[in-house]
């Protein structure tokens, strides 16, 4: 078997979008924010919500459970407490329980957010 990594045209498999077919296939949530198309994995104990973002949105500060995004695409501002910080593709970021946070996610931006908080976000009727 060759070892050499290979593009996804050169093993005929076509291109996905920012999420696959399963992921698309889970509930989608609830989440007040215009532009937003986010897609719920619920536990007893947390969430995971796969968003992508149409438009530009500003994020009011607030605070809740802790919170862990991995950012697939695009870009996202956030300040955590006291400091700002910007985030890209392939970026992390953490933001403990009970910290102020606020920040601005442009159009285009992706992730996979890890809530621990079972109840974050309910999901869509």
């Amino acid at each position: 078997m060759d070892n050499e990594l290979q593009t996804a045209d050169e093993r005929n498999v076509l291109p996905l979008g920012i999420f696959p077919e399963p992921i698309l296939n889970l509930p989608k949530a609830d989440i007040p924010i215009s532009g937003i198309s986010a897609y719920l994995s619920q536990s007893s104990t947390h969430q995971i919500i796969f968003m992508e973002f149409s438009k530009d949105v500003d994020l009011p500060a607030h605070s809740h459970a802790a919170q862990v995004g991995f950012v697939l695409e695009g870009t996202i501002e956030l300040t955590i407490g006291e400091k700002k910080y910007t985030f890209i593709k392939g970026d992390r970021y953490y933001i403990p329980k009970d910290v102020i946070h606020s920040g601005r996610i442009y159009a285009g931006y992706a992730d996979i957010t890890f809530f621990e908080q079972c109840d974050r976000y309910p999901q869509k009727s």
